[in-house]
């Protein structure tokens, strides 16, 4: 199996939305840029590295679009597509890449070579490109309860759960994520506190959000989850299995979309992305103007695939 990954490159254009499409010489073609995960990196992250190699921008990776798949000489070959919005660079003529234009969507389309990048766009305009998001993770491992004699909102994480925090410091910022929040749990805080600590913030915690504080008034929850992202726009949350599932599965059903699963596993994290309310807004506001929830993309693990 071939993994690679790639982005719809975009930026504002005096309030109108261009993309990004690269010429690659070797093909003669006209694509959107992506290419294959280097040795112990992680799908976003070879996202990011291929944008900036290929077109010479830094971007800030947004919703995930979609995978596709095909066959490279009858080996399997998968692609995934993120948004991403270009912060900084300019475009130089390389290695891979000989041009590179930044058109409307619609100009884009008619000039890309191949049906799935086609769709890929297609998906990509299907939604506004500024989203809000909260990277939802629940907390890395922390050792076992059994073997833990103290007060459990104090059990630690373990030397995995360790090394799985320190993989989010290294993935999460691919997001560019301004705040840190967390259930009131040792182990929740710990996963996430190397993240706070290079965006020089504080850890907010986050009672509503724990198991104990969310199930006597699960509104209440996702409300709070909301606000975060409206206020914000982008921010980290860390939470618990029994508070995930039921957060994403409540979202998902408000802003009418079909999840058929909704894994957790420790470590993991979903990207959640919200369309933007007009306007001031307030948790005092009609819910029609509350954020909806309309792409959720699970990472089963911030470590890259042996």
């Amino acid at each position: 199996m071939i993994k690679a990954a790639g982005a719809v490159l975009w930026r504002d254009a005096g309030g109108d939305v261009e993309v990004a499409v690269v010429h690659r010489q070797r093909y003669d073609d006209w694509s959107l840029p992506k290419g294959k995960l280097d040795d112990g990196e992680t799908i976003p992250a070879c996202a990011v590295r291929e944008i900036l190699e290929e077109t010479g921008y830094s971007c800030v990776l947004g919703r995930h679009l979609r995978q596709v798949s095909y066959q490279v000489r009858g080996v399997p070959k998968t692609v995934d597509y993120y948004a991403a919005e270009a912060v900084s660079g300019s475009f130089e003529e390389n290695d891979e890449v000989d041009s590179l234009k930044w058109l409307p969507v619609a100009e884009a389309s008619s000039l890309l070579t191949y049906e799935p990048d086609r769709e890929v766009l297609e998906e990509f305009a299907r939604l506004p490109a500024d989203l809000l998001l909260v990277l939802l993770v629940r907390h890395a491992k922390a050792g076992k309860r059994s073997e833990w004699d103290g007060d459990d909102d104090l059990r630690p994480l373990s030397g995995a759960g360790w090394r799985q925090a320190e993989a989010l410091r290294t993935l999460l910022p691919l997001w560019a994520p301004v705040r840190v929040h967390t259930a009131p749990r040792v182990r929740c805080a710990d996963t996430v506190r190397g993240v706070a600590a290079d965006l020089s913030v504080e850890v907010v915690e986050e009672a509503r959000l724990s198991e104990e504080g969310y199930w006597p008034d699960p509104d209440a929850g996702l409300v709070r989850l909301l606000e975060v992202a409206a206020l914000e726009g982008r921010a980290v949350v860390s939470s618990q299995g029994g508070v995930i599932p039921s957060v994403v599965q409540s979202l998902a059903e408000m802003g009418g979309l079909r999840l058929d699963k909704i894994p957790c596993k420790k470590g993991s994290t979903w990207v959640l992305a919200f369309t933007r309310p007009f306007g001031a807004w307030s948790t005092s506001d009609s819910p029609s103007r509350w954020p909806t929830l309309v792409s959720a993309h699970y990472l089963p693990s911030a470590l890259p695939r042996p």
